[in-house]
């Protein structure tokens, strides 16, 4: 059992956040935690919290007791936002319907207390925080291997596009018809050919990938048939094709559009016939397997331009599923989003909590051209960057893109807007915060508190070694 006692040291500091600022006011908290031999730092005004944080303080007070303190709760957002530090809030009971501080509670709080608040819970609550704080940063817990993989098998989506897709794939499954899956690069193909054969009888048996385009053509037909000990210089050994190894079960054959003419005549050979002959082999031999084939080219256009046989064409397109475009799709874009968040956070960062309201609002306004596949590239890079508690669209990799062409939302223009106001202003103060503050108009802090809602980091200057924001390093 992990004895917290041990983790705690009577000289730990904690930080007093009022949001109102009546640092003239006494606070009986304050004397009770500083008989306790604690160190108070209380007055979020100056740089002293975030020196404290890099100097290893881990536990926070957030006093909310007036409703001036809830006007002001936004300006400390910096502060909350900061991963590295767990905060207890001393709450009134009066606060507490108020949907501002009920968010702050479920976003940045560790846990609450309503005031009046007994000196001895209050210790104690510190004491968990510690203890949380204690083992957050010296737990290692490797990556669960066997969601990621679930995850990667999952279609997420709920959209009409993805319902009628669904539906498709289940009349699908239940037959033993050659199906032809069409769609943009990027929407899922592979992910649709192993739900039809997840949800067929031929579930239990091997379920064979092989990417036409990605394989020479000169070592295409071994690969798909195999070959005899001895048929060409370095054939040491037979070897079992794609084909022949998903016996029983499925051959997904992923961008068909880009197989050689002279290997369709095979291909189409083998599924009238349902045999094949390894490479310097003579014996004829009977596999029973199912083919799905994908491709992101028109194929009806392909065999007008004589690219692509008509005979096979028609062999393989008994039953054409389409995969629809993210942008088809926008209603899942939310869903997606999340479902990828927790596949990758659990390896690369698990203090970040989720999306923040402009990130989501960034993704919705995105054009999606590189559909799913950007989408996951997009979550996974955020995850590795993101700094605070939640994602940003900077960390999306957003903020130097042109925006969709739908309107915005105010929220999302007002958003990046910011970001742009503020990175020409720390270009121009060659990244110094106090002057940088005074060509926006703002305090220090308020430019502080901006930096650290938007996830802004410094632009290198070449002429220049300012350590600006080394903290968010």
């Amino acid at each position: 059992m992990l004895d917290v006692s041990k983790t705690v040291r009577q000289d730990q500091t904690v930080l007093i956040l009022r949001p109102a600022r009546r640092t003239e006011l006494y606070c009986p908290y304050s004397a009770m935690l500083q008989k306790q031999g604690m160190h108070l730092i209380e007055h979020p005004g100056s740089d002293s919290p975030y020196l404290a944080i890099e100097a290893g303080c881990r536990v926070g007070l957030l006093m909310l007791t007036q409703a001036e303190d809830v006007d002001h709760l936004e300006s400390c957002e910096p502060l909350l936002n900061r991963v590295s530090i767990s905060w207890i809030g001393l709450i009134a009971p009066e606060l507490v319907s108020d949907v501002r501080v009920r968010e702050c509670i479920g976003a940045y709080l560790f846990n609450f207390l309503i005031l009046p608040a007994h000196p001895d819970h209050t210790m104690l609550m510190l004491r968990h925080a510690w203890g949380m704080a204690y083992v957050r940063e010296s737990c290692n817990a490797p990556a669960r291997e066997r969601m990621a993989m679930d995850a990667d098998l999952m279609m997420v989506g709920k959209s009409e596009a993805m319902l009628r897709l669904y539906s498709q794939i289940r009349k699908v499954a239940r037959t033993d018809a050659s199906v032809l899956i069409t769609g943009p690069s990027g929407t899922g193909k592979e992910l649709a050919a192993m739900s039809v054969h997840r949800q067929s009888p031929r579930r239990h048996a091997p379920f064979i990938a092989v990417n036409c385009g990605a394989i020479s053509p000169q070592l295409l037909q071994s690969e798909l048939f195999g070959h005899e000990k001895g048929a060409f210089t370095g054939a040491h050994q037979r070897k079992i094709g794609r084909i022949e190894s998903a016996r029983g079960g499925t051959l997904f054959l992923d961008e068909i559009g880009d197989m050689p003419l002279d290997m369709q005549v095979n291909l189409l050979r083998f599924l009238q016939e349902k045999r094949i002959v390894r490479v310097g082999g003579i014996e004829a031999i009977g596999i029973d397997v199912r083919v799905i084939a994908a491709t992101h080219v028109n194929l009806a256009e392909a065999v007008a331009q004589g690219r692509f046989r008509e005979d096979l064409y028609y062999r393989i397109n008994v039953v054409c599923i389409t995969t629809p475009r993210l942008a088809e799709r926008d209603a899942d874009i939310d869903d997606l989003a999340q479902h990828y968040f927790a596949k990758f956070s659990g390896t690369h960062n698990r203090t970040v909590r989720g999306f923040s309201r402009t990130a989501i609002a960034a993704m919705r306004n995105h054009s999606w051209p590189g559909n799913v596949r950007e989408l996951i590239n997009r979550v996974q890079r955020a995850t590795v960057m993101a700094e605070g508690r939640f994602i940003q669209p900077e960390d999306l990799g957003f903020m130097d893109m042109p925006r969709h062409e739908s309107i915005l939302s105010l929220e999302a223009a007002r958003a990046t807007t910011d970001c742009v106001m503020i990175h020409r202003a720390l270009t121009q103060a060659r990244n110094q915060i106090s002057q940088a503050a005074s060509l926006l108009g703002v305090s220090r802090m308020t430019l502080y508190r901006l930096i650290e809602k938007y996830n802004i980091r410094a632009r290198p200057i070449a002429t220049s070694s300012a350590p600006f924001l080394d903290r968010a390093k």
